[in-house]
């Protein structure tokens, strides 16, 4: 049969799943990974990753026992949370690569005011102390602290997030790409039949 047949559609989405699945793996093998070396010591973000990964990895089960079986029911499912999360991820993406200076040093002055840990992860990793201006009554795990040498370290955070940014809403605009390409692929693959089945039967 053509590209456009049962077999084709089959293996494409199973190909797409399972690199759903290594992506899946990968980010949950990394923030573990960077939980385990003392790389970030915050668990919510290590939490988040995690959660995401697992989410995604059931995601692509579903959709790989589906493809394999032929499952309507599970195809149909996949199927809707797949474009739904195409939407989310399309939306952050594209606010990823949209938001301006002034909005990226709000958002970086909450997330650091939000969290001691993610603080300390930071002034060690960057080699500064504070947001905007360092604070005489707290201590900071920088190695330049006890020189009494440390600059601020929202100059410094905001030379790497611009790139980062855009780096993610790259990443994520690609990602969302394929995922509705996964929901044209089992929407096309539900309404085949079979070669191997009835002819007559429409599954």
């Amino acid at each position: 049969m053509g590209c456009a047949g049962f077999t084709c559609s089959k293996h494409s989405l199973c190909a797409l799943n399972i690199l759903y699945v290594m992506v899946s793996l990968l980010m949950i093998g990394i923030a573990a990974w960077g939980m385990w070396f003392g790389l970030v010591s915050s668990f919510q973000v290590v939490g988040v990753i995690i959660g995401v990964g697992v989410f995604l990895f059931f995601v692509a089960l579903a959709g790989l026992i589906g493809a394999m079986k032929h499952h309507q029911v599970l195809l149909f499912f996949y199927m809707i949370i797949l474009f739904m999360v195409f939407i989310v991820q399309f939306s952050v993406s594209s606010a990823c690569l949209a938001i301006n200076r002034e909005q990226q040093d709000h958002l970086l002055e909450v997330a650091w005011n939000n969290s001691q840990s993610t603080q300390r992860d930071v002034e060690k990793s960057l080699n500064c102390c504070g947001f905007k201006q360092l604070d005489p009554n707290r201590t900071c795990d920088a190695t330049c602290f006890p020189n009494h040498s440390c600059r601020p370290c929202a100059d410094k955070i905001q030379a790497h997030v611009g790139e980062a940014l855009r780096f993610v809403g790259g990443i994520g605009l690609f990602f969302s790409f394929t995922e509705i390409l996964g929901v044209w692929l089992t929407y096309r693959y539900r309404n085949q039949k079979d070669p191997r089945a009835n002819p007559s039967a429409f599954l």
